[in-house]
């Protein structure tokens, strides 16, 4: 590929790509190809997470590339089973193993858990031990409502790197994103062309909508790259996921247009307020929508110990 990320500087510094490939709801057997697909094609961040079960499979694929690990961004969350001080820190380590890596480059709570909220920060504590001591080069949340960063932020010494956040056209999040800028905090978007909607069975698809089409067709490229595009116009960071290697390349495939300021508001002015995934706001340890951690097990048998 002969397009080039671009890169965003994070509050502490580091320099993390403005695109990213996600692997949310990649199966472990598909994993490893669509990781290497992505680096192949010039992507140099990869988004994965305790709870996705596939972050052997990522690091399998780190190991394997040509791409030397120094220009790989990685990101692995940490599961609300897992919070508190001594059950992160154990978390931590498990994800490392599973990615064969010494140092990790981002750091994220995975969701926020408002039932216990001293879990949460605890587990947050936990992550600023782990930047001081190098073993990660920034931290941060995800799904973080304004009320709680200000939360977190007030009882913690570290403001959070990133707040990596469902975004995109039909849900862009104003409130949120103000907040995150309000603190120097980098807005990733999760779900970021509305994938969002069509894993819940919603009809509901920003890429079929009529003002993104027509401005498709004008800049010669697909649906999805002109929502990409405008995710990177307005400086987001994004995550798309896939597992197929054209679509892999299409959503890279962005470096080359800008969206003009007309468009980039044409396209927020598409909100419609509708969220696609859970209410933060209302998660616990019961109904949070993922599985708990496996702790270690390959992901198949700790699917098994669990249906």
């Amino acid at each position: 590929m002969t397009a080039t990320n671009s890169l965003i500087t994070l509050n502490n510094g580091v320099r993390i790509p403005a695109l990213g490939l996600g692997v949310y709801q990649s199966a472990p057997e598909e994993t490893t190809d669509a990781v290497l697909t992505a680096l192949h094609d010039g992507y140099r961040l990869i988004d994965t997470a305790a709870a996705y079960f596939n972050e052997r499979e990522v690091g399998e694929a780190i190991a394997r590339s040509d791409v030397d690990r120094s220009e790989i961004f990685v990101t692995t969350k940490v599961w609300i089973s897992d919070y508190g001080y001594d059950s992160a820190l154990r978390a931590f380590d498990v994800s490392l193993r599973k990615l064969g890596i010494e140092q990790l480059d981002l750091w994220l709570l995975h969701q926020p858990l408002p039932s216990d909220f001293e879990r949460t920060i605890a587990a947050y504590k936990a992550a600023e031990k782990l930047l001081a001591e190098g073993r990660v080069r920034a931290i941060g949340v995800s799904n973080q409502t304004p009320k709680q960063l200000d939360e977190l932020i007030s009882r913690t010494d570290i403001v959070p790197a990133v707040n990596q956040i469902q975004v995109h056209p039909y849900y862009t999040q104003g409130e949120w994103r103000a907040a995150n800028e309000s603190h120097g905090i980098l807005t990733q978007s999760w779900s970021p062309i509305g994938g969002s909607y069509v894993y819940r069975g919603a009809d509901t698809n920003p890429l079929e909508d009529p003002v993104i089409t027509a401005l498709a067709d004008k800049y010669a490229k697909t649906p999805a790259q002109v929502v990409l595009r405008w995710h990177l116009d307005h400086g987001f960071c994004a995550i798309p996921k896939s597992v197929k290697a054209h679509r892999i390349a299409e959503n890279f495939d962005v470096f080359d247009f800008a969206l003009t300021p007309d468009e980039v508001a044409a396209i927020d002015a598409l909100d419609t307020g509708v969220r696609g995934g859970p209410d933060p706001d209302s998660l616990n340890l019961d109904n949070a929508g993922f599985p708990i951690p496996d702790q270690g097990l390959p992901a198949d048998q700790a699917r098994r110990q669990r249906h």
